[in-house]
């Protein structure tokens, strides 16, 4: 019996080290610049100035075929104060964010400021923490989000520590435009903060931020999406 404890937990640390090899030799890089040409994972993004010194980036990228004035009021409504993230919404719910989805434009929704506050999730739950602050509004080119004690130290002539999250749109044709999103986090407080962030922050904003560009996508070339298909 003990025999086959030891075989069975031998076979665990060793599917481990199969699993840890393959992760760190290819998926996560794949996963962590998913769409992204080389010269887009090294280039740096409206935004990157604030958080200079992160410990952490991911860069994903799609092409649109649509005109960067089409695609940037589908930009200027993400958050839960407006029309949610265009990702896995029932995902999002399961948790107590109260996301809306909301996959049209609503013109009295002005565009975001400078300033202004982003929200992930309804202020009545996770003690009102869940949101970002508008850093960077260059319309029709760039939109980059800080955390709020972020906020704070850049008002007050300082450099993000924490993390930031950019969506930055590129034409490169007369209807055709390269939107990148990047995400950039300050070093982890702990090695256990750092566990998490590889193995479950990373991937599980990958699943999410993949989703939101496919659907964005979709919106600005007029195509329907999934959910809306359903309807």
């Amino acid at each position: 019996m003990k025999s086959a404890f030891r075989r069975f937990l031998l076979a665990g640390a060793v599917a481990l080290v199969i699993f840890t090899v393959v992760y760190f030799a290819g998926l996560r890089s794949w996963h962590q610049g998913w769409g992204a040409t080389p010269a887009e994972l090294a280039a740096s993004m409206p935004g990157d100035e604030l958080l200079p010194n992160g410990s952490g980036q991911a860069t994903h990228a799609i092409t649109i075929h649509a005109a960067p004035e089409d695609i940037w009021p589908w930009i200027m409504q993400i958050g839960q104060d407006r029309s949610g993230f265009y990702s896995y919404t029932w995902l999002e719910n399961s948790i107590g964010c109260e996301m809306p989805k909301i996959e049209r434009i609503v013109p009295e929704w002005p565009a975001r400021t400078q300033g202004e506050t982003v929200w992930f999730a309804t202020p009545r739950h996770f003690e009102a923490q869940g949101k970002m602050i508008a850093a960077v509004v260059e319309p029709h080119r760039s939109f980059a989000m800080v955390m709020p004690a972020d906020w704070s130290r850049i008002q007050a002539g300082g450099r993000g520590q924490e993390g930031l999250w950019s969506f930055t749109l590129v034409p490169t044709g007369p209807r055709t435009t390269r939107l990148i999103a990047r995400v950039r986090n300050g070093p982890p407080k702990t090695v256990r903060e750092r566990l998490a962030g590889l193995l479950f922050w990373e991937p599980a904003h990958f699943v999410m931020e993949r989703k939101m560009l496919l659907t964005i996508k979709g919106l600005a070339e007029g195509k329907p999406t999934f959910s809306s298909a359903l309807r």
